[in-house]
């Protein structure tokens, strides 16, 4: 067995995958102090996976990513840059070799061109919250509605022009008060994503559109690329763990 981790600042990602079929037996997503809390073991060499605790001590392979691969020691673990496991999980779940992938995570956004299955480009944000996971929470909680509700709105949406996350919330407070509908509004936020991650997509662009992270799950930002850029957009049956498939496929 094979095991792929994505060691988020916010939630690990695990996959556990079958070595020579390479069929996913588990996927799942873990608050990150409550990973390491419930199944993490401190050693001489660093912090163990405890696979026995997971429900797979039969793993023998192990590769990790993500934000966390840097500060932790991830005992008998190979350690590969996150650009690279996004491309290899999207190629896996998608079947795809030509296409560009954008990643929105909690923290950063990501957009890679892949050509014959190689990453030839990229651009990322990881300066700025104003387009990331964290950055919809914070509007969500403003607008006093669930994340899931907010990512389903995409028609008419007010303009939103302020690029800073803080200062985003309090024009989205204005807005409010001028006495925009809910729809409206969250329709807005969704569109400031959208208008903060155009000009990456544009410079790499493809044909297709591989869209990951949990920003992925929500319908509105793929709305907006389908319609406004004329791209097709594909969605995989994993977009919140593809970082982590991409560990478990690499070889």
């Amino acid at each position: 067995m094979r095991c792929g981790i994505d060691l988020g600042s916010r939630s690990v990602k695990l996959v556990i995958m079958e070595a020579d079929t390479k069929e996913i037996k588990a996927a799942n997503l873990y608050e990150t102090a409550k990973f390491y809390r419930d199944y993490g073991r401190r050693t001489d060499d660093g912090l163990a996976v405890d696979f026995a605790a997971l429900g797979f001590p039969e793993v023998t392979r192990l590769t990790a990513t993500g934000y966390g691969r840097n500060t932790l020691n991830i005992v008998g673990a190979t350690i590969i840059p996150e650009l690279k496991a996004h491309v290899l999980g999207a190629m896996h779940q998608t079947g795809l070799t030509d296409f560009t992938l954008l990643d929105l995570g909690g923290q950063d956004s990501k957009v890679i061109k892949v050509r014959k299955g190689r990453m030839v480009d990229f651009q990322t944000n990881d300066k700025c919250a104003a387009s990331t996971g964290r950055y919809l929470e914070n509007m969500a909680a403003v607008l006093g509605i669930s994340l899931e509700e907010l990512a389903g709105h995409s028609e008419n949406p007010v303009e939103l022009s302020a690029t800073c996350a803080i200062f985003g919330e309090s024009e989205l407070i204005g807005r409010i008060v001028e006495g925009y509908s809910t729809a409206e509004l969250a329709a807005g936020v969704n569109y400031t994503i959208y208008k903060r991650i155009k000009p990456m997509l544009g410079a790499l662009k493809s044909d297709k559109v591989v869209f990951t992270g949990g920003v992925a799950l929500g319908g509105a930002i793929r709305e907006f690329i389908t319609r406004e850029m004329n791209i097709e957009v594909i969605v995989p049956d994993h977009p919140q763990l593809n970082g982590a498939i991409g560990c478990a496929v690499c070889n």
